[in-house]
């Protein structure tokens, strides 16, 4: 149940980042014309709503990849004590993504905070059933190693997709 949850939120941040893509390239689009007509003032403008735009697009692919990280382990689980070692991180990733994501994708949030608490509680029953120990600190240094590779690979992939803007003292030298 959590495994399709997981992936529902992953399709609406794929839909999500389809609909910030189409806006990334028409402003960077309108950024060119305006460079073209030597308006750099409201190329100013929209270079900055742009990068803004990028930050969230980069948000979103981070918060997607270690969603994607989250249903493959849970997808490779074997035995029960894998489950507790994988449920553990797994739950304190997303409730990173939760926090990040509130103000930029609040439809998400609710749905993330009942899949938190679902893996939490499954965690903690399985704990109290099989009397394992669940280490927090290795839960939570796993969980900060799924974060972190995701945000290298998200900066990866938009930097290999999106040109870079050029900031105002480069589009002068390029000018003159």
């Amino acid at each position: 149940m959590a495994t399709r949850r997981i992936e529902f939120q992953i399709r609406e941040l794929d839909n999500s980042l389809e609909r910030l893509s189409k806006r990334d390239n028409a402003i960077f689009r309108r950024i060119l014309e305006l460079y073209s007509t030597r308006d750099m003032l409201h190329a100013n403008v929209l270079a900055s709503e742009l990068s803004e735009l990028r930050k969230v697009e980069k948000m979103l692919v981070q918060a997607k990849l270690a969603l994607e990280g989250i249903v493959l382990r849970l997808r490779t689980v074997s035995e029960l004590g894998d489950i507790i070692t994988v449920l553990a991180p797994a739950a304190g990733v997303i409730k990173n993504i939760q926090s990040g994501m509130v103000g930029v994708f609040p439809s998400a949030n609710k749905e993330l905070e009942n899949i938190g608490t679902l893996l939490t509680e499954f965690v903690s029953s399985a704990n109290q059933t099989t009397g394992l120990p669940v280490n927090v600190e290795t839960a939570n240094e796993e969980a900060e190693k799924i974060l972190n590779e995701a945000a290298s690979i998200a900066e990866q992939r938009i930097k290999e997709k999106l040109p870079e803007v050029i900031t105002e003292a480069e589009a002068k030298k390029k000018l003159n």
